[in-house]
């Protein structure tokens, strides 16, 4: 069975291609510039030819991309978008054209003389064209995606409010890392980044989902060490969000989230050690500019830090050297690939009949 895992990060996009025949180490993989960095390469192209620029396809990761959009229209150039992609950059439109955006149709568009930039998470041609070059045949029996997706806010509210509500919902629905595993059709409608990547995986294959922070926590429990401990605690530093958890096996003790670069690498060990002791507030991390804190199981909390603090993400050599004592977590000898294997068993939750299959190399995942 093959079954690709693609998870699209600020800074790269990581991707497996799982292929059951074979040990998971012979399977291929790639880490590569995430779809977001690509188009602003891209912007940052048209504004140095001192082009208009006109952005089309779907609402995806911003970041780097709305930074570039933002420099190309400082320069005095014009900028034009579908309604779709425009979403990228805010749900409500008429913010996109206070940026000094022109929303145009498809029709609109057509008709422009300007360098058109394609926005989404999930370009399978351009996966399947990497494939290629190394004679891998790019059909598969299943896709599972990643992303983070700050979902739409209703006016008024803070998407950091209105994301980690959606966190805290799922977990105290159902207290397990795999929770988070979503089919095509059960993914809420306010999560509409999601639902555009999952779109573009369903019309290829059987397709599954995943937020990128309860991904790297479950793939990170893929390393032996961490496996080992029972109870860890978790850290996921990606290049724009910090995801804590502090697990039994998957059962969730506590979880905060914070955007990596707003925090001191002294306040990830103090709220780290916060979470661990049960006494962090969600205030706490709100106020410096965060997402918030939740604790769900207090039977977990004791004194003191678990015996083993996982760090994972591209971000973790700020942890080098921490009171922490931090475990660089390499399930199956790769970090930059842990957050796919955590979409695979998402997906082997999603659809029972590949879970013998992922099993058969992963093995089984404990409680």
């Amino acid at each position: 069975m093959r079954i690709l895992a693609v998870d699209v990060g600020t800074g790269t996009q990581d991707i497996l291609l799982f292929d059951s025949s074979g040990p998971i180490e012979n399977s291929p993989k790639m880490v590569l510039p995430s779809p977001t960095a690509i188009a602003a390469a891209r912007i940052r192209r048209a504004t140095r030819d001192r082009r208009p620029l006109l952005i089309t396809g779907t609402i995806a990761g911003g970041g780097p991309c709305a930074w570039a959009l933002e420099d190309h229209l400082r320069a005095g150039l014009p900028a034009f978008a579908t309604p779709d992609a425009a979403r990228t950059f805010d749900d409500d439109l008429d913010r996109v054209r206070q940026l000094g955006v022109t929303i145009v149709s498809d029709d609109e568009a057509a008709r422009l003389d300007a360098e058109r930039v394609t926005l989404r998470d999930l370009d399978l041609d351009a996966i399947r064209t990497a494939l290629a070059a190394f004679e891998v045949p790019g059909d598969f029996d299943g896709i599972a995606v990643g992303c983070l997706d700050h979902g739409e806010a209703p006016p008024g509210t803070s998407d950091r409010i209105f994301r980690f509500d959606h966190l805290a919902r799922t977990v105290r629905a159902r207290n397990d890392l795999l929770a988070f595993a979503t089919a095509p059709d059960a993914l809420p409608p306010y999560l509409t980044r999601a639902r555009a990547t999952v779109d573009a995986a369903a019309r290829e294959a059987p397709a599954a989902f995943m937020d990128t922070g309860p991904a790297a926590a479950l793939g990170a429990l893929h390393d032996e060490r961490v496996a080992a401990a029972g109870e860890c605690l978790v850290l996921n530093l990606g290049n724009m969000h910090l995801l804590g958890f502090h697990l039994r096996g998957r059962t969730i003790a506590s979880l905060f989230e914070h955007h990596t670069g707003e925090v001191t690498d002294q306040q990830v060990e103090a709220f780290t050690r916060r979470l661990a002791s049960g006494d962090l507030t969600n205030d706490e991390v709100f106020t410096t500019k965060g997402h918030g804190a939740l604790h769900v199981d207090r039977t977990i909390v004791r004194p003191g830090l678990p015996q083993v603090v996982a760090v994972t993400g591209p971000q973790r050599g700020r942890l080098a050297g921490s009171s922490l004592r931090p475990l660089f977590a390499a399930p199956f000898g790769d970090m930059m690939i842990g957050g796919c294997f955590g979409l695979l068993r998402a997906f082997a939750e999603v659809h029972p009949w590949a879970r013998e299959a992922v099993e058969s190399r992963l093995g089984p995942l404990a409680a």
